[in-house]
C-alpha cells in the first residue's frame, strides 16, 4: 500500500461560495470540481470540500500561514467570510494568530510567523 495524497476536508453548503473564498484569498488552485465534492490545491496540499452541509459553524483545525495576517483577514471579510478574532501575538509563540470563518461555517486560523528563524 502506498499513500497517494493527504486531503483536508471541509464542508460546503454552497460549493461555489466555498471555493471562491479559499481560491481568492489564499491562492488555492482548482482541481476536481462538482457540486458534491471539489478539491483545491496548494503545492502538494489538498483542501477538499464535501457538499450538503447545513452551514452551521464548526471548528476544522485548518490553518493558513501568510506573510501578512492583517491583509489576509481583510481579504477574508471582503470575500464574504468573518474574522472571529483578529491577529494577535500570544506570549511565547513566534506567530500572530487570527481565527476566521468562511461562509460555509468552516472555522480556520490565519498565522503570520514573526519569530526569528
Amino acid at each position: 500500500m502506498k499513500t497517494e495524497a493527504v486531503k483536508y476536508m471541509l464542508m460546503a453548503q454552497d460549493m461555489e461560495r466555498a471555493l471562491s473564498l479559499h481560491r481568492t484569498v489564499f491562492g488555492l488552485r482548482l482541481g476536481f470540481h462538482s457540486p458534491w465534492w471539489s478539491e483545491l490545491h496548494f503545492g502538494d496540499a489538498i483542501v477538499a470540500f464535501h457538499g450538503g452541509h447545513d452551514g452551521r459553524p464548526h471548528a476544522t483545525g485548518l490553518s493558513y500561514q501568510v506573510d501578512d495576517a492583517d491583509e489576509a483577514c481583510r481579504l477574508v471579510t471582503a470575500a464574504g467570510g468573518m474574522v472571529l478574532e483578529p491577529p494577535v501575538q500570544r506570549t511565547g509563540e513566534p506567530i500572530r494568530l487570527a481565527r476566521c470563518r468562511d461562509g460555509e461555517g468552516n472555522e480556520f486560523s490565519i498565522s503570520q510567523f514573526v519569530g526569528g528563524r
